[in-house]
């Protein structure tokens, strides 16, 4: 009679984190980053539960959980051009909070991880043919040269926020913000090139394009299945995700010190700066997990560390 309502709130808490968005970079903790949890807990190998937010969480006022989100595939296009992406994973951690909001608490090094796409023609496609001379001399060079290849990777700059749990549970409606830029790379390209910044991200905010299959099992700290465990996880499969309203900056950093004349003619040929409604991101067959102890309330004011424990316990 007990446990029913509390597998509802983890179900619209979880469904809220079906956030996959989408491509993008960087490690967690140091621990965290080469972690590897078994069994129920295997999913979130970057959850920052030593942070001191989700610590600090009681099981009362603050009731911490761990969040996964994948996608095995999808695309983005920004302004004229349109990347095919491969596998990305989101993770964070949630406190969730007794006034109904939540609080997002990113790994310090980044949220997301993404595979490197590739840029359909590369750097012909994206800048050539061109009318300045600089330009032009590179493009010449370009022509059947493995020089010519352009890989983008989408960074986490900023932990995501605005999470709304309710959004995770319908269609058509923002679930989080999370800010990135677009790392750019290839020997005429330089090191520092980038569409999007910290100052001037891009904001991702994707939303459910149909209802994930919904699943739900319950398992004891260090991750072994147990029907009377206290931890739950709940899975939700199979969702489609797309946002199509965000804008992006144009390209910077971009030339080996060429005075933006190569920035110029990256924005120029793609279409940057772009508005919002002339691009969009899609992420495939997305897979969300959510973690987090059965009853908090009865472990407080402990709730955090004992989640922190049992997620180490499973680290092997």
């Amino acid at each position: 009679m007990n446990r029913f309502p509390r597998r509802a709130r983890l179900a619209t808490t979880v469904t809220a984190a079906a956030t996959a968005l989408g491509a993008l970079a960087s490690m967690g903790t140091a621990t965290a980053a080469t972690a590897q949890p078994g069994g129920e807990w295997a999913p979130f190998t970057r959850c920052p539960v030593d942070a001191p937010a989700m610590l600090a969480a009681d099981g009362l006022a603050q009731t911490p959980q761990c969040v996964v989100s994948v996608s095995p595939s999808g695309s983005i296009k920004l302004g004229k051009t349109t990347v095919v992406t491969g596998r990305t994973n989101l993770q964070m951690g949630i406190v969730q909070n007794s006034d109904g909001t939540s609080t997002v608490v990113a790994p310090p090094a980044g949220a997301i991880i993404a595979d490197s796409a590739t840029v359909p023609g590369g750097l012909l496609g994206l800048m050539c043919p061109s009318k300045v001379p600089v330009v032009t001399a590179i493009c010449e060079q370009l022509a059947n040269s493995d020089l010519n290849k352009i890989t983008a990777t989408v960074e986490s700059v900023g932990a995501p926020r605005d999470f709304d749990q309710t959004a995770g549970i319908l269609t058509d409606q923002p679930i989080v913000a999370i800010p990135v830029r677009i790392h750019l790379e290839n020997p005429f390209l330089g090191s520092k090139c980038y569409i999007g910044s910290k100052s001037d991200p891009i904001v991702l905010r994707p939303r459910n394009l149909d209802y994930p299959e919904f699943g739900m099992s319950f398992f004891k700290g260090d991750g072994t299945l147990a029907e009377d465990g206290e931890m739950s996880r709940i899975n939700l499969t199979g969702a489609t995700q797309n946002d199509s309203e965000f804008a992006v900056p144009g390209a910077s950093g971009c030339g080996l010190g060429l005075l933006g004349v190569i920035d110029a003619a990256v924005n120029l040929k793609t279409g940057l700066p772009s508005p919002s409604g002339n691009n969009s991101l899609t992420l495939n067959d997305t897979e969300t997990y959510l973690a987090g102890l059965t009853a908090p309330g009865t472990v407080a004011p402990d709730a955090g560390r004992i989640l922190s424990r049992n997620w180490h316990s499973a680290v092997k």
